[in-house]
């Protein structure tokens, strides 16, 4: 889920910036901190919104720099266990499907792609259903539930985000119309 979260900062702005306008500077020291960063408490900072409240500033004795006590919005994105989301299959292996969700990809087992007997095909890059002939593959639009998430600070590759479309209302997107207009025919 997108959220814009308020935050509080004391900002280091070094002497090199002192001829620009202030709150370019603050700007500029927050994107660079914060742009980027994962955080289990906030989540994956995409940006600094804007820049609500700069304190006039002090000086450290020994450091030329000045120190201004702010506040700050951010854009993150924090993944919530059981959120629908829509993404796009970026990858396809042998143990599932890599979904991007924004700044973040997520994995779709192969046993909780479809409620059917799946195999993985090498040579299309592909998860195929057994009865229902449904493929899934690289490129493909999907709807899916988050079951489990491990968000790790250190390093956004380590987080991981399990998800599943086992549920009615889940799937690729083709498939989603294709049995709303099987179910509008029959009524």
């Amino acid at each position: 889920m997108y959220k814009i979260l308020k935050i509080s900062d004391t900002v280091r702005i070094p002497p090199k910036m002192f001829g620009n306008p202030l709150s370019e500077n603050v700007k500029r020291v927050l994107m660079e901190k914060y742009e980027g960063i994962l955080d289990k408490d906030v989540g994956f900072i995409l940006s600094i919104v804007d820049v609500d409240n700069v304190s006039e500033g002090s000086i450290i004795y020994g450091d030329g720099a000045a120190y201004h006590e702010t506040e700050f919005n951010v854009l993150t994105y924090v993944p919530e266990l059981q959120e629908v989301v829509d993404g796009e299959i970026v990858d396809v292996v042998e143990f599932g499907a890599f979904v991007r969700l924004g700044p973040l990809d997520g994995l779709i087992h192969i046993s909780q792609i479809m409620d059917d007997f799946v195999s993985f095909d090498p040579k299309r890059e592909a998860i195929i259903g057994k009865e229902t002939g449904k493929v899934l593959e690289k490129g493909d639009k999907v709807r899916a539930r988050i079951v489990a998430v491990s968000l790790r600070e250190e390093k956004k590759r380590g987080s991981k985000i399990a998800l599943t479309m086992r549920q009615n209302g889940l799937g690729r997107l083709e498939w989603l119309e294709e049995e709303n207009e099987t179910v509008s025919e029959e009524n």
